[in-house]
């Protein structure tokens, strides 16, 4: 009989021991050697699934905004934008928003969120482009919309991930980025 963690080597088992390790001693003190070892895995077993530490945080979110880039122009942005986050589960990046302090790891959150947040206002900017509307309403809808998403998933996160789901926290907050919209802007863009 073996005892301890299982030396599977799994996108589930390295994000739990990376985070186990986050909040034990800081997500700077912490090497991709430490979690691959805490996993009971090889280091180069680690980059079979992630790239970096950083994307153990951001994976679920990462392979979310690829599948809407791939989609692009998108027929309905805004459709779009709540398929993103359609069945998002709580994982590593709704752990680390709550305990960003503990984990060390603010800044961290802040500088890749703004990364995610630009991707995913490429895809609306380019789909409302697509649509005909005009380059600016088509770049501060797209802004206003990325930035409902992350606003909702850290409004999610925080508020308890699994207490409520992620698509009411973005329905609140893609209803206030509707409001970059001029009147009937939105219906060359598909978002009235």
């Amino acid at each position: 009989m073996t005892t301890g963690r299982p030396r599977a080597s799994s996108r589930e088992v390295l994000s739990e021991a990376a985070c186990e390790l986050f909040l034990e001693r800081g997500y700077h003190a912490t090497s991709v050697t430490d979690i691959a070892a805490r996993a009971g895995v090889s280091r180069s077993s680690f980059f079979n699934y992630f790239e970096s530490k950083e994307a153990i945080l951001w994976s679920s979110l990462d392979e979310r905004i690829e599948r809407l880039r791939a989609r692009t122009p998108l027929a309905d942005p805004v459709a779009g934008v709540r398929d993103l986050c359609d069945g998002f589960a709580p994982d590593s990046l709704a752990l680390a928003l709550v305990h960003a302090e503990a984990m060390g790891v603010q800044e961290e959150l802040e500088r890749a969120a703004a990364v995610r947040q630009a991707r995913i206002a490429q895809s609306v900017r380019a789909s409302l482009l697509h649509a005909g509307a005009p380059p600016v309403v088509a770049a501060v809808a797209a802004a206003a919309h990325a930035g409902a998403v992350m606003i909702a998933i850290e409004r999610w996160a925080r508020g308890g991930p699994g207490r409520a789901a992620l698509s009411d926290e973005l329905a609140g907050a893609l209803r206030v980025a509707a409001v970059t919209l001029p009147a009937g802007a939105g219906d060359a863009a598909g978002l009235d």
